[in-house]
């Protein structure tokens, strides 16, 4: 702990950081106001809340300093120290029904939909310890077990940001040093674009993730559970980053973009090009082949044409997905267990 009133584990990987203390160390608003004018309270310029919601510098936020033991605590506690092979303790099943995720996901893929719903149904006890709840919500980050055996899981409750890439990468940086097995379920139509998005870094801090989810040493498993477009796609470790096993839901769509988003994007480059001609476009013609577009793509994103490409391991039931996730954990486990040890001379053969 620090007189900041900010926590850390052992590991130094995630800051617990105490509501009502303040870590302004290089200037506190007396001073900020002495060199640039600019007013400010303590809270807003250096306060638990802030740096837990705005800057990130914070993953966890607590009331007191025994509701931060308390977090780390359960940080530690999701961890897992035991040797491969080992047994898995004793677990609790979810304690919601797993035929609920019948009900989740939508079919179309521009309802928001919250994943941590997902997470409960599949996660031992419904227990998930979420890291940096209110920095980047729009990506879910967090510890579960899966049967007894710990993993850590990464999805979206919409589209990636900078705030979301940065705690993602933090995020698959901290599990390779713990050795914990990250599980992604993709739901994301992307990442963020616009004005305000790029000025904040989005290019920059999304290929960190991306690099992050390529260097990433420990076993890596995706499931496709509702969208999966464009470079969301690289960052949520699709079949073109080699994760262990690759699964998709049936209702599951992957594509460079949505069939929409695409036929928009041709129709306003084909009108560029008649203005530029001199020669205005027909409606009806633009229309058809904005609806050819949508067609094409709508095809070529479904799950079972995407899976007939090899570019999963197999549709799987959602209701099947606790299942499946603790059979290839297991699977994981025991190759990395079974490594062969590197040979450090040549064998001469007669």
């Amino acid at each position: 702990s620090t007189a900041g009133g900010a926590y850390q584990t052992g590991l130094s990987d995630y800051i617990v950081m105490v509501r009502g203390r303040t870590r302004a160390f290089l200037a506190g608003p007396p001073l900020l106001k002495a060199a640039t004018g600019e007013i400010a309270t303590e809270e807003e310029l250096g306060g638990a809340e802030m740096h837990t919601q705005v800057s990130g510098l914070g993953d966890y936020l607590a009331e007191d300093d025994r509701d931060a033991l308390r977090i780390a605590r359960e940080i530690m506690a999701a961890l897992e120290w035991e040797r491969p092979g080992r047994a898995a303790p004793q677990f609790k099943p979810p304690r919601y029904d797993q035929d609920e995720l019948l009900g989740i996901m939508p079919m179309d893929h521009k309802r928001t939909v919250d994943m941590k719903q997902v997470i409960a149904r599949i996660v031992d006890d419904s227990d998930f310890t979420e890291m940096a709840p209110n920095y980047g919500s729009a990506t879910v980050c967090g510890h579960a077990r899966i049967e007894g055996q710990a993993i850590g899981i990464i999805t979206n409750n919409g589209p990636l940001d900078p705030a979301g890439a940065n705690k993602a990468t933090h995020f698959i940086q901290a599990c390779c040093q713990t050795r914990t097995p990250i599980l992604y379920l993709n739901n994301t139509t992307g990442y963020m674009v616009g004005k305000a998005y790029e000025e904040a870094g989005m290019i920059k801090h999304g290929s960190k993730m991306i690099q992050a989810v390529t260097s990433a040493t420990v076993p890596q498993i995706t499931i496709y559970c509702g969208a999966s477009f464009g470079a969301g796609n690289y960052g949520m470790c699709g079949r073109g980053f080699h994760p262990r096993f690759c699964f998709s839901w049936p209702n599951a769509k992957t594509a460079v973009m949505g069939g929409e988003q695409a036929a928009e994007t041709m129709a306003i480059v084909t009108e560029a090009a008649a203005a530029r001609r001199g020669k205005p476009v027909e409606k009806e013609k633009l229309d058809a082949m904005k609806a050819q577009i949508i067609g094409v793509f709508d095809g070529q994103m479904d799950v079972f044409s995407t899976s007939a490409r090899v570019l999963d391991d197999g549709v799987i039931d959602p209701r099947d997905t606790r299942a499946v996730l603790s059979e290839v954990l297991a699977i994981c486990r025991e190759g990395d267990a079974r490594t062969p040890q590197r040979m450090q001379f040549s064998v001469a053969r007669p």
